[in-house]
């Protein structure tokens, strides 16, 4: 496995000082040097710890040696495929970035657009985000351990109501969710 603790730290505009110095417990610039070069073992401790400073989720600090990074070969418009001049990196799930937490739907049945076998990635949202995930997919926590997941078209206060995305649903109101999780992007096999 190759570790992308560089890349994110990079993108973050941080320096191994300030990811060594974000560890809880602190460590040494030297010691990060090290773990991202692979001349120290990444153990889940490590990756944890790491994870927790860079606010990310610990399996976005690796990924696999097997197989090439997808490339963007084409783009398809109005006119049909249309080759790049040059290949790019495609996004894949874990380059989503972001400074919350990601979680994944996994469909098991049709329901609405959705298929079975789909996967819905979704960006966790603190109760004060609210307002950003209107007329947007997302997954709400219910008590005892429940769900609500459809469009967010409702808020009312601590309330909101999200409309499920099968043909003559009633709308699901849940009071005071702790977090909202609005999808990000949609993995289906073809």
């Amino acid at each position: 496995m190759i570790n992308r603790i560089r890349d994110i730290r990079k993108e973050k505009g941080w320096t191994l000082a300030d990811l060594a110095e974000a560890c809880d417990p602190p460590t040494t610039a030297q010691t990060i040097g090290r773990l991202e070069t692979g001349m120290r073992n990444l153990s889940i401790k490590w990756m944890d710890r790491i994870a927790a400073a860079l606010e990310i989720e610990p399996e976005l600090l690796v990924r696999s040696e097997a197989a090439a990074h997808p490339q963007v070969v084409a783009t398809l418009g109005q006119s049909g495929a249309e080759a790049l001049r040059a290949p790019r990196d495609a996004i894949l799930a874990t380059d989503l970035g972001g400074d919350r937490p990601l979680m994944v739907l996994s469909v098991e049945e049709s329901s609405g657009e959705y298929r079975p076998g789909d996967q819905i990635w979704l960006r966790q949202l603190g109760p004060e985000d609210t307002a950003r995930a209107i007329n947007r997919d997302v997954l709400v926590p219910r008590k005892g351990g429940r769900f609500a997941f459809g469009r967010l078209i409702d808020r009312q206060g601590t309330m909101v109501g999200v409309l499920p995305p099968g043909a003559g649903q009633k709308q699901q109101v849940v009071d005071d969710p702790p977090w909202i999780a609005v999808a990000e992007m949609l993995v289906r096999k073809l």
